[in-house]
């Protein structure tokens, strides 16, 4: 199993292409090479294959961290299946994981959503995407300071408050309020139990 994670920049059309999609490449370039593992196409779509699917909710939140950082954000759909065709382009790879995930994406404005899975396993749709929208009553609201403290505490899971705080210049207190402000415990509970779900169908 795979899973694929199929994205657009919100607003883009309101914003200086050049400034954002450089950006987004930098935030996807951790995830393997362009154009095989993930590509920016159609100026503001991006798609990104992440082998492992247990990682795939904490990377969606990372780039959307990332995006609220500079004031931006992205809709993203989250698609798990299999991977039958392995183009040179991620854009034009096939099997359920990319149909989940493209056919999904296509929702996600009716459904006024920014983010959402899909496995084909009904109760484990229904019941992620229920947690998924509460989140995203605090995610999407994310102000800058709590959207880098985000991104930096992911990123570097083993660092202490006061470690995270020297990389962002306040003391350790102020790293206290801004991981309370982000209800960052909460998001990693979510991504927790997504883990232990996803395990849990993997091997059956």
């Amino acid at each position: 199993m795979t899973s694929v994670i199929t994205g657009d920049i919100i607003g883009s059309r309101q914003q200086k292409s050049e400034h954002w999609v450089e950006g987004l490449k930098k935030i996807l370039s951790p995830f393997g090479t362009t154009p095989s593992n993930w590509e920016v196409y159609r100026g503001d779509e991006f798609q990104i294959e992440i082998k492992n699917p247990e990682d795939a909710l904490l990377t969606a939140i990372l780039i959307k961290a990332h995006l609220r950082a500079v004031k931006s954000d992205a809709r993203m759909s989250i698609g798990f299946g299999d991977k039958t065709y392995n183009a040179e382009r991620i854009s034009e790879s096939n099997g359920s994981a990319f149909i989940n995930s493209g056919e999904l994406f296509e929702t996600l404005k009716k459904q006024k959503v920014t983010l959402a899975m899909r496995m084909g396993d009904v109760a484990f749709d229904d019941t992620l995407n229920l947690m998924l929208r509460l989140a995203l009553t605090f995610m999407d609201s994310w102000l800058i300071q709590s959207a880098e403290f985000v991104a930096l505490a992911i990123e570097n899971p083993d660092l202490s408050q006061e470690e995270l705080g020297q990389k962002l210049g306040i003391n350790q207190a102020a790293v206290s309020r801004r991981q309370k402000r982000a209800q960052f415990d909460l998001v990693m509970n979510l991504d927790r139990y997504f883990r232990t779900q996803i395990k849990q169908l993997t091997t059956l």
